[in-house]
């Protein structure tokens, strides 16, 4: 169904679930004090670091750095959408996901449901027909592919005629429909026919597992040796990936993709249990690629290539559509392979075993990115750079590659890493564009030692960085541990006069709670999915005060405010007498330094 699901209904649908329960009923939970454990079901380990807050309802990882809410560990746990997420959870509960009408504008065009039952109805003709094509049948058993595997990814046959289609499928879906998704093709001179004949047919199936295209492989010689769909209203091939479907499907733990280039490669690694393989349709890998694969929480994508040059081009042009995606947290490596081989016939040598260990052999992308320039400008991969007019290129060509990059450590080592190779300095120290938050000033007075100075994700893992302790944040941490923290607020208003980084967040924590007032962490958060600030809450969340009454909190909430009116003030004061050594000042400011010049006094004494 389309359009908006209303916030509110997320809201009351994560206040009525407990992430306890969604949670044991896929990994068995252990009472911890206030929590619950486990062994962390993202990754590999024998000591639990996974921890479930009934409080919060929140989890979180200690040793992989997962968290979030109930509908954070569905996505992750099941591969699901958001959306898919939100219907399942609804789905315990017994009712039904509500929808907001589109507002007054632009209407949007509507997609045509019926093409995807039509492409669903010939996906299967093409099983069918499978097993009635003795040539077809022929390749199968030649290629080695297993009936369990053939039936997996659905794989078919288009029987050699031209118009096969039209009278099986066109009274309940006219021939406008099987041209629409590309099932037929109409010449120049009008003449229509089908478009896929005596191939093996590959259906492509969107992330909800709806067929949306096909690829056909030619069986024996001919040409093309694959022939895809082409451009639909349904099917993109900039944005979609062969075998991401089945790979969610039949891999429990995704922590890794590996994308190749072939159907047959897909399939033929997925028998050997490499099911976490996917395929471009005849297109360079796009930045779209990478963070879809990302958004299923693997840790790893590694890209395959012939070993030979034209592999190698089409690796390095993968990795410039790659740049604007690339950061701290997403792991991408390059495996070239042995002359002469594929995935498909390099996975029955090696066996299962044999093929990840070579994938751990794969290329990391800061490597390849050095190595990449250098052989574009006709250097060996380990040259030194003697000459200065090879330094001054080779800076240059990686300079203007990492520009494409977001901000980012990884971005921040690899220039420095480019200046220590080609021999360069820059005029002034390498600025660190970093941060790990919106705020800056560091907050140096310790509430009794109470909270952690470190977000405590596992150590060196990417993204977890050091945040500064500041009264904003702290307010913020203890707000997202007791909401009803910001009843005790007398004016919330007055936090958005002040000057001071990160209030505009905090207000905007304040201000749902007021709205909602039974809201909890989860449910917070949630608010701000997708948002600047989710992955600074996010650290914050990890900020876990220690046990302690509610009296204590209060105080220590009241005690931040109070360090946030003083370094307001204070930095007001800064501000009106600067101005008042370099512009001067009028009537009013006069009056309002006078006025904040007593207020220091007063807290002074």
């Amino acid at each position: 169904m389309a359009g908006r699901i209303p916030r509110e209904f997320i809201d009351q649908l994560l206040s009525r679930i407990d992430v306890v329960d969604v949670i044991n009923g896929r990994v068995p939970l252990k009472k911890a004090g206030r929590e619950y454990q486990a062994c962390c079901p993202f990754h590999n380990e024998k000591t639990p670091s996974f921890t479930v807050s009934p409080a919060k309802q929140f989890f979180h990882c200690f040793g992989c750095g997962m968290h979030g809410s109930a509908i954070t560990f569905l996505m992750e746990y099941e591969h699901l959408e958001y959306v898919e997420a939100i219907e399942a959870l609804a789905r315990t509960l017994g009712v039904e996901v509500p929808r907001e009408h589109a507002g007054r504008g632009e209407p949007r065009k509507k997609t045509d449901a019926s093409l995807y039952g039509l492409m669903e109805a010939v996906a299967q003709h093409y099983r069918t027909q499978l097993g009635q094509a003795a040539n077809a049948m022929a390749y199968i058993r030649q290629r080695g592919l297993s009936p369990e595997v053939v039936q997996q990814y659905g794989i078919g046959y288009a029987a050699d005629e031209w118009e096969r289609l039209i009278p099986l499928f066109g009274r309940d879906y006219g021939q406008q429909k099987l041209l629409a998704c590309g099932l037929q093709i109409e010449n120049d001179s009008g003449r229509i026919y089908d478009r896929f004949r005596d191939r093996l047919m590959f259906p492509i199936r969107d992330r909800r597992g709806r067929v949306i295209g096909f690829g056909g492989r030619v069986l024996g010689e001919g040409s093309p040796k694959y022939l895809n769909s082409p451009e639909t209203e349904i099917f993109h091939k900039g944005t979609e990936l062969y075998g991401l479907y089945e790979a969610r499907n039949n891999t429990r733990k995704l922590e890794r993709f590996l994308v190749v280039e072939g159907y047959m490669d897909v399939v033929a690694l997925a028998q050997y249990g490499i099911t976490y393989a996917v395929a471009t349709m005849g297109t360079a890998t796009t930045s779209d690629h990478i963070s879809q694969l990302f958004k299923y929480g693997v840790n790893q994508v590694v890209f395959c290539f012939d070993g030979d040059r034209a592999g190698e081009e089409a690796a390095w042009k993968a990795l410039k559509n790659l740049l604007p995606a690339v950061n701290d947290e997403r792991e991408i490596r390059f495996q070239f392979l042995p002359t002469g081989e594929d995935p498909d016939s390099l996975v029955r040598k090696l066996d299962k075993a044999g093929y990840e260990a070579e994938l751990k052999k794969a290329l990391p992308f800061s490597r390849f990115f050095i190595r990449g320039i250098k052989e574009g400008l006709g250097l060996k991969a380990e040259a030194t750079l003697h000459l200065i007019e090879d330094s001054a290129r080779f800076a240059a060509e990686a300079s203007a590659l990492l520009d494409q990059m977001p901000e980012s450590l990884l971005k921040k080592s690899l220039l420095q890493e480019i200046q220590r190779l080609g021999q360069v300095t820059t005029a002034a120290p390498v600025q660190d564009t970093y941060s790990s938050g919106h705020f800056e000033r560091p907050w140096t007075r310790t509430y009794g030692r109470r909270y952690v100075e470190k977000s405590q994700g596992a150590p060196g893992r990417p993204g977890d960085h050091e945040v500064k302790k500041t009264p904003v944040r702290y307010a913020m941490t203890l707000l997202l541990h007791s909401p009803e923290l910001a009843g005790s607020i007398p004016n919330p208003e007055k936090l958005l006069e002040w000057e001071m980084p990160g209030l505009i967040l905090l207000y905007k924590l304040v201000e749902i709670i007021e709205e909602n007032p039974h809201i909890h962490a989860a449910g917070l958060l949630e608010r701000f999915r997708g948002t600047e600030y989710e992955n600074s809450l996010l650290k914050l969340m990890n900020w876990q005060p220690k046990e302690a009454d509610a009296q204590m909190l209060q105080q220590e909430f009241q005690d931040c405010f109070r360090q946030i009116k003083r370094q307001a003030r204070r930095k007001a004061l800064e501000d009106l007498l600067y101005k008042e050594q370099t512009q001067g000042l009028n009537k009013q400011e006069k009056h309002d330094l006078l006025s904040l010049l007593g207020d220091i006094h007063d807290t002074a004494e």
